[in-house]
């Protein structure tokens, strides 16, 4: 590319070693064609030279023409305007935004999330900029479309510009020909001109403090009187003016935006047929106007009468009717709700259980992506993890998928606008969402039976997802899971999958065996069938009696919309908000080795909140030994979304500074604590034995014990019977003369028992659910006391 005119190219030399299809030429440059008078040398933009000589002469000739080049392309662009960019920060510079491909919209879309990261939330783009800070020399029309661009980049994001600021005359053309900085900055042109939003696009921002008032008060005027000595304020949009641009950014959250944003392929296609934005300050930015619409949401401060707004997306920003069920959601939408808020007090998390034939990871995969099965596990492939699931079909590991709803209960599309095989990544689905539905895939084959008591246990569930295939009565499997969640003290929703091509018969029965079980002492729910809105606001506050029964069919689309208004009505159970003033607390529940990042371990966050950086010192452990390593928590991510501060209720990933020794003796199962680390082998806990098959427990019984993300084989050391029968203890009770063992549990019995770990000390305290099992669930059980607790070294 080439500055103002053409310039001739010739090749000078061939190396003779090069292979001919390679054609590595060293070009030369002529004089440009014309009047000697008016003719001026102007160096080519860029020349690439690709390969290397062999021969001693030829790389001596490589070397003067790289050189000289060099030095061409540093005295054209010379003259610096700013201070170089940095690699890190929350500035970036650009020279030139054009010719825009899906695949470079989605470079330049993940370059601007990283610099509104490094800022948190804000961040400042310079255009008409080298990185090292020296002019690009480019005229208006240039730089002008080159901002558009980024501010239709910036709304995609869930993002606006909160200032366009022209800046013109900075570099004038000397007597003797060259280009020179301006030495009256009174010449100066600074022009603020409207961003993507209007004038009032600085409104969403101004609910802040009074003192952050006065300051901004106080920033505008000082700004007013700096650009008081360039009085013009008309831009210039002639050929030989040189330009630069200031785009400020600000990211925000969730739903304040247009629920429809512009899509990155949209802009690609009309950036090929609209060859320029450019206009003066005066006529207005052409098109700038169209690239977003805010809605009028009270308490905001937002406008929309104030300026024009096309009629597609004056469709897209239409409120929909509220439903009656989305009624009993307590929703205040009268603020801006952020993304750390959004996931945890408005995250509710559901357990997906159900046999290994139910459709489970169907029906997650058809809420996530909004797109119905072909019958043949297209939804499915599009969640599942590994190889082997895909092509079995049956999921064999825990995980968790956001599905995101806005303030009217509309559901939030899981599939990316660009490409629709390509799911949402999950820090796109929380910016967006309003409220979030956590949905945990868990295993349904007998053979994977443990790590579904493991995710149940571990996983912190508001509610449960029992799926039951209509076609089959309920296998021994559901009643596992149905017990599983009882155990747990979980509210439990029915839902009967694939009734399309059901025959009636087969439902009828299906759905009388479950309502059965439904009715069992072990479970003791009364079933109730959700046939309308009307019936979710019946049911609403009375999950603890009920289990609402629901057809759906994932292929013809029956029933999904009653399943996804009765997800967003479903209230959060769990209160971990208020347990941030008790102690840190996170639950590791898996462990990675990041390359240039070191350890990094995602989990739960129990209790407590913590700031990550230089000066958040935690303990993480316990070991084998049952001692802690004290390290560092440097950087912290939550649903891919990089903060500093991470609070209770949170799924979150931290980064520690540990050195290779020390990353060998992370494992699952630990804890990360800020004070008072300990660990135990032993504890005391109430158990209650559960009914169903012969189990026999006495002394030394061992099994295999769930507390939280802590799994491990304990043995019974102690056995006290909690005797609630005033005329004495059942039969059952007692030993027989014969058994010198002491007392023995039979199901439904409750007693005291002393357990000690079998392999290593754990962290465990007073008040966590306990679950034991020995193949199938014996009992349940709360902890009571810890006996021995260490402190930690």
């Amino acid at each position: 590319r080439l500055r103002h005119r053409a310039c001739i190219l010739r090749p000078k030399r061939r190396c003779s070693n090069w292979p001919p299809q390679q054609h590595r030429i060293f070009y030369q440059q002529l004089k440009p064609t014309g009047s000697r008078k008016k003719s001026r040398f102007v160096p080519p933009v860029r020349i690439i030279c690709r390969g290397w000589a062999t021969d001693k002469k030829s790389k001596t000739l490589f070397a003067d023409v790289r050189a000289t080049m060099r030095n061409v392309l540093h005295s054209n662009r010379s003259l610096r305007v700013i201070d170089p960019e940095s690699d890190d920060g929350s500035t970036e510079y650009k020279r030139q935004v054009r010719n825009l491909t899906t695949t470079r919209l989605r470079t330049l879309a993940t370059q601007m999330s990283y610099r509104l990261d490094e800022g948190k939330g804000r961040c400042l783009y310079h255009v008409g900029v080298e990185d090292d800070g020296c002019h690009s020399h480019l005229d208006y029309p240039s730089v002008s479309e080159s901002a558009y661009a980024l501010e239709a980049i910036a709304r995609s994001l869930n993002s606006v510009v909160l200032e366009r600021r022209m800046i013109q005359n900075e570099i004038v053309m000397g007597e003797d020909g060259e280009l020179k900085l301006v030495g009256d900055k009174a010449a100066i042109v600074v022009v603020d001109e409207p961003p993507v939003l209007g004038q009032d696009g600085n409104a969403i921002f101004a609910d802040g403090t009074e003192d952050e008032k006065e300051e901004k008060s106080s920033a505008c005027e000082d700004s007013l009187d700096e650009k008081k000595p360039g009085a013009n304020t008309k831009l210039s949009t002639a050929e030989g003016v040189y330009t630069r641009c200031e785009l400020t950014i600000q990211r925000v959250e969730t739903h304040l935006l247009d629920p429809s944003p512009l899509s990155l392929s949209e802009l690609s296609r009309s950036s090929s047929r609209v060859p320029s934005r450019a206009s003066s300050f005066g006529d207005g930015v052409d098109g700038s106007i169209e690239a977003t619409t805010v809605k009028k949401m009270g308490g905001t401060g937002l406008n929309d009468s104030t300026r024009p707004t096309p009629p597609v997306l004056e469709e897209e920003t239409k409120t929909a009717p509220q439903s009656d069920a989305a009624k009993h959601v307590d929703l205040d939408v009268s603020k801006p709700v952020s993304v750390e808020e959004t996931l945890s007090s408005r995250n509710v998390r559901v357990a997906v259980v159900g046999n290994v034939d139910a459709g489970k990871s169907t029906l997650i995969g058809t809420l996530c992506t909004s797109f119905l099965d072909d019958g043949r596990g297209s939804s499915r492939t599009a969640i599942m993890k590994h190889r082997h699931e895909i092509e079995s079909g049956r999921t064999s590991t825990a995980t968790s998928h956001l599905l995101g709803f806005r303030h009217t209960g509309e559901p939030i599309a899981g599939r990316d606008k660009i490409r629709a095989n390509k799911m949402k990544s999950e820090d796109e689905i929380a910016r967006e969402s309003y409220r979030i539905i956590t949905l945990m895939d868990l295993a349904g084959h007998e053979k994977y039976l443990k790590t579904t008591i493991h995710g149940v246990s571990s996983g912190m569930a508001d509610y449960g997802l029992i799926l039951v295939n209509s076609r089959h009565p309920p296998t021994h499997m559901t009643t596992h899971h149905l017990n599983l969640c009882c155990s747990f003290g979980i509210p439990v929703i029915v839902v009967f999958t694939k009734v399309d091509g059901c025959p009636e018969h087969a439902l009828t029965t299906s759905k009388k065996e479950l309502g059965k079980l439904l009715r069992s002492p072990e479970i003791g729910k009364r079933p109730f069938a959700i046939k309308t809105e009307q019936d979710i606001a019946t049911c609403m506050g009375k999950l603890h009696a009920l289990a609402p029964m629901i057809d759906i069919s994932c292929v013809t689309g029956e029933g999904l919309d009653l399943l996804r208004k009765m997800l967003f009505t479903l209230p959060k159970r769990r209160r971990h908000e208020k347990k941030v003033e008790r102690p840190f607390e996170f639950l590791v529940e898996d462990i990675f080795n990041v390359p240039g990042v070191g350890s990094v371990v995602s989990g739960f966050v129990n209790a407590g909140e913590i700031t990550v950086g230089s000066n958040a010192h935690v303990y993480v452990g316990p070991t084998d030994d049952g001692t802690f390593l004290k390290t560092v928590a440097k950087s912290a991510h939550i649903a891919r979304i990089n903060t500093s501060h991470i609070t209770a209720g949170q799924s979150a990933c931290l980064a520690f500074s540990l050195n290779k020794e020390l990353r060998k003796k992370l494992r699952r199962g630990m804890v990360v604590l800020v004070e008072n680390p300990t660990s135990t082998k032993e504890f005391d806990a109430e158990i209650c034995v559960l009914k169903g098959e012969g189990t026999t427990i006495r002394q030394s019984y061992q099994a295999y014990v769930h507390i939280l993300n802590v799994r491990q084989s304990a043995f019974a050391r102690n056995i006290e019977v909690v005797n609630n029968n005033p005329i004495g203890l059942p039969p059952s009770h007692n030993a027989s003369r014969e058994d010198m063992e002491g007392i023995v549990l039979r199901p439904g019995s409750r007693a005291k028992v002393r357990f000690e770990f079998a392999k290593r000390p754990e962290y465990i305290r007073p008040g966590m659910r306990m679950l034991f099992r020995d193949g199938r669930v014996r009992g349940v059980g709360i902890i009571t006391g810890i006996p021995d607790a260490v402190p930690a070294e």
